[in-house]
């Protein structure tokens, strides 16, 4: 009965393991097989290396200090260290999750306390400030019990402590009452009993220097040399399929940059030089538009000092866990330029750590002191210069007082008492280097700065509800995926469709893209071509035009959002469109992003019930195009069905061709789909590939099925292996700052070539021969003059905007190409910038 027992002991657990030095793999394997046996489940991570922290209930880390720890916080899902599962197994059931978290914050959490001799009021308040921090408490003397609180070593406790000769320490309430003053957990050894420090020394007696890791590597935010072990590995694997771009502010000579991009490249990383493609941006200072860019998008942040600190350890840390390894603020902080401050009793690497400190916050270091000093940051309250600073009147502080003030990005109040605690016979160096970075307060000040959106940005400024009609109006009218090179339904089968309404235009302007705002140049107001105001309509005309143009509109979309059902639309698309709505609020793009993926990948399931029902379907490891697959034509029922099958091995088959991760197709083609899909960077597979998913019931090496295409290869003078690696490396921003116009006639219509260039980051519009672009003077445009292109055909209507085309574009001083829609097509082709004197028309 016990063992059934044990073996249900992690039912409904699903766990999710982080390794590292801490955690070896060999010690994790082990948990693994233990958490199996008792009824648990370990996810593996994905192939981006991260866990879908939907399905998980708890994480097993050492530390803190790991990528997802900040969305696992906001999830509420449990991490816990490896004890937690020990101790769950001694005990037969599972253990409170607080004792065990790695959470620094609360500094008990690897106590047991058990209290002795101590007045019942002082007994009730350590307890409660013991569990309120993380720790537990039992009455008895257990083997689990690390602490006993007592007065003297007379209680029976201490005596069976010492009599079995327990690995507890007994100590004096006074360590909890100075652990709790300062927020930080110190050295117990002078609080111990039975002869504890703080009673046999005086305060003044001398300290030994104490060391923290916490500094270490982290002491200066601009380190002259890389420290690397000689234990160190020839590969460094933290840089293992990531993109860092290094910041010309850093000012680094060429043989340290070669030696750094080296070692990233080594380690299976890449460098870029921009922004937009990097998932790790290292830089100096905490401006410019990089830097934000980075900062709203997501992308990890920091700075030489934290490089060369992944370089020494070869592990991952967060640039937000140590302050000097985050940008500095340029000018320092706000208040801190009225300063002078000097130190007292810190020593090593301690002192220039924090003289590195003072001065990145923009005071000034004095290492005397003089009567025009401010502050004295001391970690006794025994000096020469402590005793002068009172004399002297001058501000006496710890060091968390400027850890603090750094941290938050602004001076805090002396008041706090905090600050000016000093224990007798502890040096505070110990606790040094232990504060974070208050994300929110660096939000706030330094990256909530508006820039000029990029494309991608651009095109989710639509409307929400314009931007589902749309969608709904481009899968009518485009279901079919048309081969631009004038095939047709080889390509792609198409079910039956009614005819769409012929109101198309309007759908396609009310979503156009602003042209991009450069320096010296500016667009007019979005939707409009000419800013030129009408002198015979007033302002009320004109609304209450726009008002009737969006009637319909309106009507439509409160009756389609009262409508409910299982089928999409309706109240479902309402749910999305107001969630659509609050991200665009509220979020950064990047948490944008990603909860538009999880809409997305919701869209194609039922609604699930709590978390711990929902074990039905896998995680989604692979988000799959197809295009050109004849296995389902025109069998319906069958494709609804393989789909279903393919979800359940993990599989989901996506419509967004940003969001796939494999495109299958019978071969190269140049179809709105593969094109669009192709910017994404995806494994590019044959439709075979789908057959042998269904029929094995189980997801197979893509290697195996890899699309090989020798023909259309030659035929389009690309390889796809080298097309897909172009891709992955642009991200998406092929033709990012490249503005594309179109002419409303062109062949297989706008909405197509629309798609393929927002698709690789363009700027799209249409042009009916009225200027949109603002006239630049030539001398005032330091960015020169830059390429504008018009698609369009040779119908007599679109020759007729040629001429006004090439005069807009001149007097805006730009290049004006009229090209043929052959320029597009090989430029997604090939993911590269082609030109040629070839695709210029007329």
């Amino acid at each position: 009965m016990a063992e059934e027992k044990d073996s249900q002991l992690f039912e409904h657990c699903v766990f999710a393991i982080v390794t590292g030095k801490l955690l070896p793999e060999a010690q994790a394997t082990s948990f693994t097989e233990s958490l199996e046996q008792c009824g648990g489940k370990v996810l593996e991570p994905l192939r981006s290396g991260k866990w879908p922290l939907d399905r998980v209930t708890h994480i097993i880390s050492a530390t803190s200090d790991f990528p997802q720890y900040l969305e696992a916080r906001r999830a509420l899902i449990n991490v816990v260290e490896p004890r937690w599962i020990t101790q769950s197994l001694l005990k037969g059931k599972q253990s409170p999750a607080r004792p065990f978290t790695p959470d620094p914050n609360l500094i008990f959490s690897k106590i047991n306390l058990s209290c002795a001799d101590i007045p019942q009021g002082d007994k009730d308040a350590i307890i409660g400030a013991v569990l309120a921090m993380g720790g537990m408490e039992s009455s008895s003397l257990t083997k689990q019990t690390t602490h006993i609180c007592a007065l003297t070593l007379d209680h029976p406790k201490c005596q069976s402590a010492i009599d079995k000769k327990l690995a507890c320490k007994i100590v004096l309430p006074h360590w909890f009452d100075d652990c709790l003053k300062l927020g930080k957990r110190i050295d117990e050894t002078p609080y111990e009993l039975p002869d504890p420090e703080i009673f046999r020394l005086k305060p003044e007696d001398d300290i030994a220097m104490p060391s923290s890791d916490h500094i270490k590597g982290a002491s200066t935010a601009r380190p002259e040399k890389i420290h690397v072990p000689t234990d160190c590995p020839r590969r460094l694997d933290v840089f293992k399929a990531k993109t860092v771009m290094i910041s010309e502010d850093l000012q680094l000579n060429g043989r340290t940059r070669k030696v750094i991009e080296d070692l990233i490249n080594g380690g299976g990383g890449a460098i870029t030089t921009t922004v937009y493609n990097a998932d790790w941006f290292i830089c100096q200072w905490r401006e410019g538009r990089d830097y934000v860019h980075a900062s709203q998008n997501g992308t990890t942040v920091g700075n030489l000092s934290w490089l060369y600190y992944l370089i020494t350890h070869n592990t991952w840390t967060s640039p937000l866990r140590r302050l000097l390894h985050y940008p500095l603020p340029k000018g320092g902080l706000p208040g801190f330029d009225q300063y002078a401050i000097t130190l007292s009793n810190y020593g090593g690497e301690a002192r220039i750590y924090l003289e590195n400190l003072v001065i990145a916050t923009g005071a000034t270091f004095t290492k005397s002191m003089k009567q025009e000093n401010t502050h004295l940051i001391t970690a006794r309250s025994t000096s020469e210069k402590y005793v002068a600073a009172q004399e002297w009147n001058i501000n006496i502080t710890n060091h968390l007082w400027i850890e603090e003030s750094y941290a938050q990005c602004q001076v805090q109040t002396l008041s706090d008492p905090r600050y000016s605690h000093f224990p007798p016979r502890t040096n505070l160096g110990e606790v040094i280097g232990q504060t974070e970075f208050d994300t929110k307060a660096l939000e706030s000040l330094y990256f909530l700065k508006e820039l000029t959106p990029s494309p991608a940005k651009l095109a989710s400024l639509k409307r929400p509800a314009m931007r589902e009609k749309d969608h709904n109006l481009s899968n009518s009218r485009n279901g079919d995926d048309i081969s631009m090179d004038g095939d047709k339904a080889e390509e792609e089968y198409v079910m039956p469709k009614k005819p769409a309404a012929k109101s198309r235009s309007k759908s396609l302007t009310s979503g156009q893209l602003s042209t991009p705002a450069g320096k010296n140049r500016r667009v007019s107001s979005a939707g409009k071509e000419n800013d030129t105001p009408s002198s015979t309509r007033s302002a009320k005309d004109k609304a209450l035009s726009t008002l009737h143009g969006l009637a319909n509109d309106m009507l439509l979309y409160e009756k389609e959002k009262k409508r409910k059902g299982p089928i999409w639309g309706g109240e479902r698309a309402a749910n999305k469109i107001d969630k659509e709505r609050s991200l665009e609020r509220s979020s950064s793009p990047a948490t944008r992003h990603e909860a538009e993926e999880d809409f997305s990948a919701e869209e194609q399931e039922e609604k699930r019930g709590p978390k711990r029902q929902r074990t039905g379907l896998p995680p989604i490891e692979m988000r799959l195009m197809i295009t050109g697959y004849s296995g389902w034509a025109p069998n319906s029922s069958k494709m609804d069905a393989d789909k279903k099958k393919l979800r359940e091995l993990g599989v989901h088959v996506v419509e967004d061709p940003t969001n796939c991760t494999h495109l299958a197709a019978p071969m190269m083609v140049r179809t709105k789909k593969f094109l669009c899909a192709l910017a994404s960077g995806p494994t590019v597979v044959t439709t075979d590939f789908i057959e042998a998913c269904i029929k094995e019931g189980d997801i197979p090496d893509t290697n195996k099925f890899a699309l090989k295409d020798s023909t259309n290869e030659k035929k389009f003078g690309v390889k796809l292996k080298d097309v897909v690696v172009r891709a992955k490396a642009n991200k998406r921003s092929l033709l990012r700052r490249v503005l594309v116009y179109c002419t409303q006639d062109i062949p297989n219509g706008p909405v197509t070539f629309q798609d393929i260039v927002v698709a690789n980051g363009g700027t799209f519009n249409l042009y009916r021969g009225k200027p949109i672009l603002k006239k630049t003077n030539p001398d005032e445009d330091d960015t020169g003059p830059e390429p504008v292109y018009l698609l369009s055909g040779e119908k007599p209507a679109e020759k007729k905007l040629w001429d006004s085309f090439t005069k807009m574009a001149k007097e805006a001083n730009m290049i004006p190409r009229i090209v043929s829609t052959e320029w597009l097509l090989d430029t997604a082709m090939a993911q590269q910038h082609k030109w040629d004197k070839k695709y210029l028309v007329g």
